[in-house]
């Protein structure tokens, strides 16, 4: 499946902030907007961005978008992921729709219920307003909400967390039906309420933290109840987010790797989830794992400080294996 699967890369949003923080200066986009110009010069299908509020700083990823739809013509741009039940559905439906118009319909948005595990954690939803402990239903309500504000005029909703009356948004997005929405599923960790918010709500589905059978599963999962809610499951996306260190010295890159994710995380939660950690071959092998387990779409994040060199060996040496294979 490997010659059809789209490939994208995470642009390190939260890289540039911590490589600012560490040297003691301002944050430097530069690196940023040079990767999503390089990317779809290299024609990738697609460059994603991160989203946190206080526990992992970074660009905000709405504006960090829509400077990139600036910046480019073709390449899509996405959420890998956001945290839409941090904001109120209206105004980011209203940001997301502009930034649709402005790529001319080259928005994505991933999304997921997010973590509240820690107390840093936790921060990204009181800093807002928002209490930890309703960060999945008021996920569920913003979907909805942000569905019916693209695509209806007049729109009233009442829900546990949003109430509107009588809302028209515009622009609407230029992408028919609305900006398409990924919400993650998680076969490891997950609950039967993400599978089914996904069966119900979403166009796609976005997995980061299984292996490759796990993630065959997940998307079977939410296929099924899919169709069971009448749904044209086979419509749905299927997108895996995977997290790499590419160097031929196998520990030299797991050095690097756990150098970046520590600073990154805090705390090595990822054990055996993500990687590889090494050479060109071992990266395109798991790629082509995942895209034979149904992934449609891939997005590879690279663990390390260095986002060039890492962005310039993945075109040269990973693409054309995967593409082979």
């Amino acid at each position: 499946m490997s010659d059809a699967t789209k490939v994208g890369v995470l642009l390190a949003t939260r890289g540039l902030v911590m490589r600012a923080q560490r040297e003691g200066r301002p944050a430097d986009a530069g690196i940023f907007l040079e990767l999503a110009e390089r990317a779809e010069a290299e024609e990738l299908d697609s460059v994603w961005v991160g989203d946190s509020l206080v526990s992992k700083p970074r660009l905000e990823p709405v504006a960090a978008l829509a400077a990139i739809a600036a910046r480019t013509t073709r390449i899509g741009l996405g959420t890998a992921v956001m945290l839409p039940a941090i904001r109120h559905p209206a105004p980011l439906a209203h940001s997301l729709a502009t930034v649709d118009v402005l790529s001319r319909g080259r928005l994505t948005i991933g999304a997921g219920v997010g973590g509240a595990f820690t107390a840093e954690q936790a921060q990204d939803w009181t800093a807002a307003g928002v209490e930890p402990a309703t960060r999945a239903s008021r996920l569920t309500e913003t979907v909805q909400v942000m569905k019916r504000l693209w695509t209806e005029d007049d729109v009233s909703f009442a829900g546990r967390h949003f109430r509107l009356e009588g809302v028209t948004l515009y622009p609407k997005p230029v992408q028919p039906g609305g900006v398409p929405l990924l919400l993650a599923v998680h076969h490891r960790t997950g609950s039967e309420a993400q599978y089914r918010r996904a069966a119900r709500y979403a166009d796609g589905i976005i997995g980061i933290t299984d292996g490759p059978d796990e993630f065959a599963e997940a998307s079977r999962r939410v296929m099924m109840l899919a169709a069971e809610e009448g749904r044209d499951a086979s419509a749905m996306e299927r997108v895996f987010y995977m997290t790499v260190h590419i160097d031929d010295d196998p520990n030299a890159a797991l050095a690097g790797a756990d150098d970046f994710l520590i600073a990154y995380y805090g705390v090595r939660h990822w054990g055996d989830r993500w990687g590889p950690w090494g050479g060109a071959a071992e990266v395109a092998a798991r790629m082509r794992a995942y895209a034979d387990a149904g992934a449609q779409h891939l997005i590879v994040r690279f663990a390390a400080w260095d986002q060039r060199t890492q962005f310039e060996r993945f075109v040269r040496d990973v693409l054309p294996l995967f593409r082979a294979g």
